[in-house]
């Protein structure tokens, strides 16, 4: 005896197929709905963090900051900022930008605070940027000039001799016997003497070239910077927070420039904080 096809079981059975059609149309309805539902949905995904260096530093000067961050579930990528120019580092940084999927918070320290400005124009996915111990210049302002606006800065002179680059150039570096003092006062001697070694050079065009149009007028903005910060003036961090009317300062009594390092909670906070603001 040949078997029945299933058609035509349902022709025998018009009322098994009638069932069968209505349980499939609900079905169809159900996770329709469900599909739409989801879309609907509010995300939940938190920013990426974006950390940028700045000069005489490297990207292991977030590794306290990073790692309070990634306890938290969030993604972070630290950026080798290359240290060459303001328009050239900013262009790095924003092609690092658009690789990233989703919102973005942006922190620069010391230079990379003209490099987060200048690398987050026109970046919808940048929501909030953080300056840590950061310079954030206005149209045509350099690192130079910022930082001879307030009196408190004492790097010249403990700068060695430049280094002279191929294209004409000059590296600059921080002399090894006065890292510590100038840079990362409230750090332990030795964590100091490693970074003395590892210290990134920058460009001298770079602090003297002008910055582009601020992203800091279109993006919310939050500061945070030490009390004892040698290379860039205590007194000119509240002066540009307020023009870029930040939606937060915080001054760290007693901390040096590399406010990162030595008070990593205090600065994982704030980055915090500008997160959560994105998803209000």
């Amino acid at each position: 005896m040949r078997p029945v096809s299933r058609l035509a079981n349902y022709a025998v059975f018009p009322k098994a197929r009638t069932i069968a059609l209505c349980f499939l149309a609900m079905a169809s309805l159900f996770f329709t709905g469900l599909a739409q539902h989801v879309r609907a949905a509010p995300s939940s995904e938190k920013p990426t963090v974006v950390l940028v260096h700045g000069a005489f530093a490297d990207s292991s000067s977030w590794n306290g900051v990073a790692s309070r961050l990634l306890a938290k579930g969030y993604t972070v990528v630290a950026v080798a900022n290359p240290l060459r120019g303001v328009e050239s580092d900013g262009k790095y940084v924003a092609g690092v930008l658009d690789s990233v999927h989703g919102p973005v918070i942006l922190v620069g320290h010391s230079y990379g605070g003209n490099v987060i400005t200048n690398a987050a124009a026109g970046k919808s996915n940048v929501k909030a940027l953080v300056f840590v111990a950061g310079l954030a210049p206005d149209l045509g302002e350099s690192a130079a000039t910022l930082s001879g606006k307030y009196p408190g800065s004492t790097l010249g002179p403990t700068l060695a001799p430049p280094v002279p680059l191929a294209d004409g150039g000059k590296d600059l570096y921080i002399k090894q016997q006065n890292f510590h003092a100038q840079f990362a006062a409230d750090v332990p001697p030795a964590q100091a003497a490693q970074m003395a070694v590892a210290q990134r050079p920058i460009t001298e065009a770079a602090l003297k070239e002008p910055s582009g149009a601020p992203a800091w007028k279109t993006i919310p903005s939050y500061f945070i910077y030490g009390s004892r910060d040698k290379n860039i003036p205590p007194a000119l961090q509240p002066f540009m927070a307020e023009r870029a009317h930040a939606r937060k300062i915080v001054e760290i009594p007693g901390a040096s420039h590399v406010v990162m390092i030595s008070h990593p909670d205090a600065v994982a906070r704030v980055i915090e904080e500008a997160a959560a603001a994105t998803s209000e």
